[in-house]
């Protein structure tokens, strides 16, 4: 593979691993983590999304602390936690639930609710206490974090971030607790070469031009390091009316047909970028 040097708020569903029942203190190999019976629902996605090689590139390794920004449904928690939680640290973040609108009181709730419900969740997979989970929303980063963290990790989330305008305080939080060589590795929905940014940019479609993601974390002080074509798809146009929703996993949420869903399966998942940043002096 080619490398060139230079999170909505759903409950994550961990369903208990065999690394719960022998949580000895030393951490399991890569390969043990992705071959668990705990990724049986997930491992049809290794193709697309490439978690050894992925974390590999960035340099993840079991005995750091890392932090995933937005864990969503879980799918790189499952992976994360059981990898880096018995020699090192995993930690979860999420943006400032009070700085969002709802569309109803349930979804409010559940929304303000992510950091108990994560800290149980991971806590019952992992077989440890909840108080041994460290999750939390950007404005209650624990002091003692700061300058603790070697990964921070964003994955298919800054578009989201990007159209919340909410990049600035998930990025600040990331310096922040980063230690001095600490780095941000980030995969994300890549557009077309050449793509405007009224289609790619103001117009939310899933996916981000580069120099967009490139530009956001320059102007939060950080620079690119190194970029991947680890999780490229050449065979992702990226001009779906539907943006990228209307490949898999999402297959436009029930709305196609048969017909249409088939031939999005054939194409994959999305066309994504992978870039390491570090901080800039």
């Amino acid at each position: 593979m080619k490398h060139v040097l230079l999170a909505p708020l759903a409950a994550i569903a961990l369903a208990a691993p065999a690394f719960a029942d022998d949580h000895t203190g030393s951490a399991p190999s890569i390969d043990e983590v992705l071959a668990s019976e705990v990724r049986a629902d997930d491992a049809a996605r290794d193709q697309y999304r490439n978690p050894k090689e992925t974390l590999a590139f960035f340099g993840v390794e079991p005995t750091m602390t890392v932090a995933e920004y937005g864990p969503g449904g879980g799918w790189y928690t499952r992976v994360l936690a059981p990898y880096v939680m018995p020699e090192g640290k995993y930690i979860a973040f999420n943006g400032d639930s009070d700085a969002r609108t709802y569309r109803d009181r349930a979804q409010e709730a559940r929304a303000k609710g992510w950091t108990e419900r994560f800290k149980s969740d991971v806590a019952e997979a992992m077989g440890v206490e909840a108080d041994e989970v460290t999750a939390f929303e950007t404005d209650e980063m624990p002091e003692d974090l700061a300058g603790t963290v070697d990964r921070v990790v964003i994955f298919r989330s800054m578009h989201g971030l990007n159209i919340g305008n909410s990049a600035d305080s998930v990025l600040k939080a990331a310096r922040m607790m980063l230690k001095d060589d600490g780095m941000v590795g980030v995969v994300q929905h890549r557009a077309p070469e050449g793509a405007s940014y009224d289609d790619y940019g103001a117009r939310q479609r899933g996916y981000m031009r580069k120099q967009d993601v490139v530009a956001i974390f320059e102007a939060n002080g950080f620079e690119l390091a190194a970029e991947s074509e680890i999780n490229a798809n050449p065979n992702d146009t990226a001009d779906y009316e539907g943006g990228v929703w209307t490949l898999p996993p999402s297959l436009g949420f029930g709305r196609q047909s048969e017909e249409e869903m088939a031939r999005h399966r054939a194409i994959g998942e999305s066309d994504r970028m992978t870039l390491l940043f570090r901080k800039a002096d």
